[in-house]
């Protein structure tokens, strides 16, 4: 059998060309309604939680003020209204984009989402970087060695990445190699200067190495890069080593397939099968978990933002817990909800496009 033959066994059968399409239009559209339902549940689930330990005003500023005052603040905000209503009037604000004011610094709640989101979208990006980079290779690596001295490491070094606390690793990078060897910055997402000159910028658009770009000025890139490396390769390599064991599994299934033995009977090079023929089928996986990954990494990046003062929503977070400021985290809750949401969506569609058994 030959490598094309195996290929047809392998895909799915084909279906006309008309019918193929509007499959993929159906389940696009199928998943872009369930988008709502899902930010809805999640988004009440949010309010729920926040209402299950009272009023904010309370819970933030109860007990520095006279009864009186605090009483007045409370009807003023309308918390002191039915349940209910308070409900409908968050969702009514929330689909109209107005998630409140913030109770400890008066701020409207979407300038701090606008604010610091981007600083937490590109260490995401950064993130993800580093997840790809350092766990596909080596999980390609660990498949070509299968049940052999590399292959045993890799998987110990896959276990010890993503079973490590995101915030004992943090420590540990910065002990190492930002005190110890000196060589990365220990926290912010640039020097001083830098962001003085990313601030006269015209229109700044809150991705540091954008704005570093734009001035044209590679002390100013670099600069920023070296601030990003720990915090990334903190977030990172604990998914790097879910996508690691993820390969691994998935290439040695490939390796297994009918169409690899034909092509290693007729004198292809394993160096050739595993980076040409069988890496491919098995990288349809990763798609799909990096939908699962966003909201782990979303999570983990609470915990890294406030270990490097990486000043994102995952910093800011921290910060209006400790403040009891429950208003803003309603709201910043409520927006990293919905990115998941969209992020699910996204990964779902690109699955689509690869794999198009993913459409029945």
């Amino acid at each position: 059998m030959t490598i094309l033959d195996a290929s047809a066994v392998s895909s799915p059968t084909k279906m006309p060309a008309r019918r193929t399409r509007g499959g993929l239009l159906r389940y696009i559209l199928w998943r872009a309604v369930l988008i709502i339902p899902t930010v809805f549940i999640l988004v009440t689930m949010v309010f729920l939680l926040m209402r299950s330990i009272g009023d904010p005003i309370t819970a933030a500023v109860g007990g520095k003020l006279p009864p009186d005052e605090l009483a007045r603040r409370i009807h003023d905000a309308g918390y002191d209204r039915p349940i209910l209503t308070q409900y409908f009037e968050y969702l009514g604000q929330v689909f109209t984009g107005n998630f409140g004011t913030t109770i400890s610094d008066n701020r409207p709640v979407t300038e701090v989402l606008v604010t610091f989101g981007s600083a937490t979208l590109e260490l995401a990006f950064f993130t993800l970087i580093v997840a790809f980079v350092v766990g596909i290779p080596l999980g390609m690596l660990a498949a070509y060695y299968r049940d052999r001295g590399p292959d045993a490491a890799l998987r110990i070094f896959a276990i010890f990445t993503y079973a490590t606390p995101v915030f004992f690793s943090g420590l540990l990078m910065k002990l190492i190699f930002g005190v110890w060897l000196g060589w990365f910055p220990l926290s912010g997402r640039a020097s001083i200067g830098t962001e003085l000159q990313l601030q006269m910028l015209d229109g700044p658009s809150g991705f540091y190495l954008i704005d570093a770009i734009r001035t044209g000025n590679l002390a100013n890139v670099g600069d920023v890069l070296a601030h990003a490396v720990l915090p990334a390769l903190t977030l990172g390599m604990m998914t790097a080593g879910i996508f690691l064991r993820l390969v691994r599994t998935n290439m040695i299934g490939t390796l297994g397939r009918e169409y690899i033995d034909s092509a290693r009977s007729r004198g292809v090079r394993e160096f050739r099968l595993v980076t040409k023929h069988a890496y491919r089928p098995a990288l349809i996986p990763i798609i799909t978990v990096i939908g699962l990954q966003i909201a782990m990494l979303l999570g983990g990046a609470v915990l890294t933002e406030t270990t490097f003062e990486w000043k994102g929503l995952g910093f800011q977070l921290a910060h209006y817990l400790s403040a009891r400021d429950f208003v803003a985290v309603q709201g910043i809750v409520a927006l990293l909800a919905v990115i998941v949401a969209l992020s699910n969506f996204v990964v779902d569609v690109v699955a689509a496009l690869i794999d198009p058994r993913v459409r029945y």
